[in-house]
């Protein structure tokens, strides 16, 4: 089937004949730049004047022009050594903001009767917040080592594995599936990056939200103008 504006901004590439919210069981989402505005490690770095250097590891990595996600990951987690815990809270309080229609899309979708998965490449410090901001169900993110106030730029390893790269989202994704005896078609994926793109292709629905270019041409339903909501236009 050949893309269709469904709206000004809303891209359908499948026929979504009667298709409603309730036939679908879980809807997991990527955080930073989906559900919030910011690339949370981006404006870390900024407390220690890297952002540019990160900043374009970032948009490397999430146009899928860098394949090995957990080694660049690493890479900038290590020039966040010495950023303070205070840094990275006036980061929440002051960048961070959920996406236009986040809120929205999350309440209708437990109204609907979806359980809700977060699966971010970022960092728990974050997440955390907008999962019990949003009431979210289910939590996948990086934990990055604090010691005595302070980032060590590394990671902690989980008990799941060390980095939540596009692997691991698309297997967090299958796991939550199993453990609610649903099928991953049965499943919405939204995202924005090329990490995204293994779990939004294991998922029953795809969601490009304001995406990167190889990541709108893969999913199936793109919303490039307005808010995450705008997929209630489509699933009611």
């Amino acid at each position: 089937m050949n893309p269709i504006e469904h709206s000004q901004g809303l891209i359908v590439k499948i026929a979504t004949p009667d298709l409603q919210l309730s036939d679908f069981k879980l809807i997991a989402f990527d955080m930073d730049s989906t559900l919030i505005n910011i690339e949370c490690i981006d404006e870390i770095a900024d407390a220690v004047g890297r952002k540019a250097e990160v900043a374009a590891i970032t948009e490397a990595a999430m146009r899928g022009e860098i394949t090995d996600f957990k080694d660049s990951l690493r890479r900038r987690v290590a020039l966040l050594k010495g950023v303070s815990v205070a840094s990275m809270d006036a980061v929440y309080r002051e960048r961070l903001k959920l996406n236009p229609g986040a809120a929205e899309l999350v309440h209708a979708c437990k109204a609907a009767g979806l359980k809700v998965l977060l699966v971010s490449g970022g960092f728990t410090f974050f997440a955390d917040r907008v999962r019990d901001e949003l009431g979210i169900d289910y939590l996948r993110a990086n934990e990055l080592e604090i010691d005595h106030g302070v980032l060590t730029g590394r990671l902690v390893d989980q008990p799941w594995g060390d980095i939540c790269d596009g692997e691991e989202k698309r297997r967090t994704l299958l796991d939550t599936c199993a453990q609610l005896g649903i099928n991953p078609l049965q499943a919405i994926a939204m995202g924005d990056g090329a990490n995204d793109l293994p779990m939004m292709g294991a998922a029953g629905l795809s969601v490009a939200y304001r995406a990167k270019p190889k990541v709108r041409e893969q999913a199936m339903v793109a919303i490039n103008e307005g808010g995450l909501d705008r997929l209630l236009e489509l699933l009611r």
